[in-house]
């Protein structure tokens, strides 16, 4: 791992794998296991950065491939970078435009050579290889990386997953030597390394995945990230894949699932070693209405919380539950106000946040499956 990073097992649970750690970056530390709120265009939907801080969340994800299209990277690599340019001076990590291969498939064409779009706000169309994919994020100046790589659709053929891992393993090689290449300029100019993580694929077939983890392990990435899973298989077959990939993986290196947002299968993934996440699903869902609770999900569209003085969560000390009603919530929703999608979404950020800090002090205490337990017996909806 580069020198201005590092990654330090402070403690494990006793009965699982999970673990919590620091991660140190050149803009600071935060503890694993972490959640990452999304902010696709340098901005989580509908909160400030100060919102996100008092959230408690201390790592954001953005995606250089959406940046890159708007306002462009060279726009923000002029206004300072992208931590100066959203003002957030916490660590950020950084997609590269693989998921839109798979989210915008109808708008891309895939060769060897990298993937051309049909860009969505002009329609103009755009090439894009590992080495550019590298190149953008350099300029854009996040902490942690991610490699152009090709994720498939469920459910996918076995030679279409081949295809896509071997396309995968070589983007994975060309951009771990063009990001060398980049991080030495960086540093010789006086500006924070950043590091790379290599992306697992290989769809559901666990062969695949075993042999793409492998040889990425060769590769000597920093950190590894989990791609092309969450995207509609059933959650057996999603765990199965999971569990050969961190059984593989050093423990001495991080682990990102990317995508991957719900609070049951966040634990989950957590007892089986996975470090880093990140997700729409807090945002996305507090902007209709949608509040995680530790009693389960709130609706608040629903008529029963219509007159009720209680707050979204009575076991939460987030700035919305410490000053607003459900009825008052629900009155901003349907009088279309965008107060209640920037409360409940700060909330639901809070939520998860506080989730990820119980999860490290129940392994911190050895009790961290007890912990899951309890969890899941109150997941209900409300």
């Amino acid at each position: 791992m580069a020198d201005n990073f590092s990654f330090k097992i402070t403690a494990k649970d006793r009965s699982t794998k999970a673990r919590v750690a620091d991660y140190h970056t050149p803009h600071g530390v935060f503890q694993t296991p972490a959640f990452m709120p999304v902010a696709t265009q340098a901005t989580v939907k509908t909160l400030t950065p100060r919102d996100i801080k008092d959230a408690k969340a201390s790592i954001i994800l953005c995606n250089a491939y959406h940046l890159s299209r708007r306002p462009g990277e060279d726009i923000i690599k002029g206004l300072g970078g992208l931590h100066n340019f959203m003002n957030w001076d916490g660590p950020i990590l950084t997609d590269s435009g693989g998921y839109q291969v798979f989210s915008l498939s109808k708008l891309t064409k895939v060769t060897d050579d990298g993937v051309e779009f049909k860009s969505e706000p002009d329609g103009n169309k755009i090439f894009l290889t590992p080495e550019r994919v590298i190149e953008i994020q350099e300029a854009l100046g996040p902490d942690i990386i991610m490699p152009l790589d090709q994720p498939v659709a469920y459910p996918a053929t076995k030679e279409m997953a081949r295809v896509a891992l071997e396309r995968t393993l070589n983007w994975a090689k060309r951009s771990l030597e063009s990001q060398k290449r980049h991080d030495q300029t960086r540093l010789r100019q006086g500006y924070g390394g950043q590091v790379l993580f290599g992306i697992i694929q290989g769809a559901t077939f666990t062969e695949l995945r075993k042999e793409c983890t492998e040889k990425l392990l060769e590769m000597e990435f920093p950190g590894y990230a989990i791609g092309g899973l969450s995207v509609g298989e059933n959650n057996s077959l999603m765990f199965e894949m999971l569990q050969t990939m961190t059984a593989i993986i050093p423990e001495t290196h991080p682990r990102y699932f990317m995508g991957m947002g719900t609070p049951a299968d966040m634990l989950r993934s957590i007892a089986l070693g996975i470090d880093m996440f990140d997700c729409v699903l807090p945002t996305r869902n507090g902007r209709n209405g949608w509040a995680f609770t530790s009693k389960g999900i709130v609706r608040l569209r629903n008529s029963i919380h219509k007159d009720d003085p209680a707050p979204l969560d009575e076991n939460c000390q987030c700035y919305t539950c410490r000053n607003f009603s459900r009825a008052y919530l629900r009155h901003l929703f349907n009088a279309e106000e965008i107060l209640g999608l920037t409360l409940v979404s700060m909330h639901n950020i809070y939520y998860y946040q506080t989730l990820m800090e119980e999860a490290r002090k129940a392994i911190k205490s050895g009790s961290f499956k007890e912990f899951v337990h309890g969890f899941e017996a109150n997941d209900k909806p409300i």
